[in-house]
């Protein structure tokens, strides 16, 4: 099937980042104007991915969802049971997409508590299949080898594709990207987009 034949595609955007609470030292700078370090690595990722999908003949429709919007919803989701109406539309946003970036800082070995409480909510076997491209922001210099995939296994909890190239900016990266460097950031995040580009093409198909 020709790239022409199944555009365009939907590509959900999940950024796990909590609300900007002010500047943390190496990162980005956080406040008016300046989007919070997740959300800016979430934003890298998706217009790399949209590069890779438009280089095939592919034209990508954007939704982006920024899960600390719906913290109180999924508490009452946890508490009640019940999914608030914004909720059921981020839900129902994620089931239609045909790829997914999902950016999360991580400390330690978890990703942040809105992501676990996001996917937990979703349905067995909802995302069966999904491509998904994984984006970490991580606080610390030295990560658990296992990181990685303790943070996968979330994802492929809920049957979806991780690709295998997983982007981890770090705060060397952060500090690179200040100085106009992260040459190495943005390489890994082209690598991991065209993998979701391929991924998207095959799942669509």
């Amino acid at each position: 099937m020709s790239a022409a034949a199944w555009c365009p595609v939907t590509l959900a955007v999940v950024s796990a980042g909590a609300a900007a609470r002010g500047v943390r030292t190496g990162l980005p700078p956080v406040g008016v104007g300046y989007p919070r370090p997740t959300r800016l690595l979430a934003d890298w990722a998706t217009e790399a991915v949209c590069r890779s999908l438009a280089a095939g003949g592919a034209r990508a429709e954007v939704e982006v969802l920024e899960l600390h919007r719906l913290t109180a919803d999924l508490a009452q989701h946890s508490a009640h049971g019940r999914a608030s109406l914004d909720l059921r539309e981020a839900i129902a946003t994620v089931v239609a997409a045909d790829g997914l970036v999902v950016a999360t800082p991580v400390l330690a070995v978890s990703p942040s508590e809105v992501f676990d409480a996001f996917f937990a909510v979703l349905g067995d076997g909802v995302l069966s299949g999904m491509p998904v491209l994984l984006a970490l922001n991580s606080g610390s210099r030295r990560q658990p080898p296992d990181l990685m995939q303790v943070v996968r296994r979330r994802l492929t909890d809920v049957h979806a594709h991780p690709v295998p190239t997983v982007v981890v900016a770090g705060p060397d990266d952060w500090r690179a990207t200040a100085q106009s460097g992260a040459t190495r950031l943005h390489s890994c995040i082209d690598h991991a987009a065209a993998e979701l580009a391929a991924a998207m093409r095959s799942h669509r198909q």
